[in-house]
């Protein structure tokens, strides 16, 4: 085994633990619930075969539901942000040698993590909080939810950056 997949290994239980451990247990009044978790799919290299991202994003999302018991509800956002994530790659004009990097803050700046993560983010968590209700009775507070969730569980991100990518 390389150290990539012993590294990619170790975040995936360091995510789920900190997410299971820690990140389910904060609630502000219903409304904010960040999801760490999210952060493996997030750091996959920019050149990851969509299928390899699928495939990680079902069992990262069904771990977590595993230990929330929840019914997919996590699977099945977890494939959503990983079905997206090529087409925000995309849309973020990469140049073609910077495709086998890892998406991070010291690779390949503030600003562009923080619009490709942003914007990962928040289409998880709107998918997350509409399946989680399956109606759209109550759309606005839905919706309310997803966006302060997504931008606490980008602060979580953002600060991750700093810790694991130090230079």
């Amino acid at each position: 085994m390389n150290k990539g997949a012993i590294w990619y290994i170790t975040l995936f239980v360091v995510v789920v633990l900190v997410q299971v451990l820690f990140m389910n247990n904060i609630q502000f009044s219903g409304l904010v619930n960040p999801y760490f978790y999210v952060l493996f799919i997030l750091l996959m290299p920019l050149n990851t075969p969509r299928y390899v991202l699928l495939l990680l994003g079902f069992l990262l999302g069904i771990v977590i539901d595993i230990f929330v018991n929840t019914p997919g509800i996590h699977a099945s956002s977890s494939v959503f942000m990983a079905f997206m994530r090529p087409f925000v790659i995309n849309a973020s004009n990469v140049d073609d040698s910077d495709k086998m990097i890892i998406p991070s803050i010291s690779n390949i700046g503030f600003s562009w993590f923080l619009k490709y993560a942003g914007i990962l983010i928040m289409l998880h968590h709107v998918f997350l909080f509409f399946v989680e209700i399956f109606t759209f009775s109550g759309f606005i507070n839905t919706l309310m939810r997803a966006v302060l969730s997504s931008l606490f569980s980008l602060v979580f991100v953002v600060i991750s950056q700093f810790l694991i990518f130090r230079k």
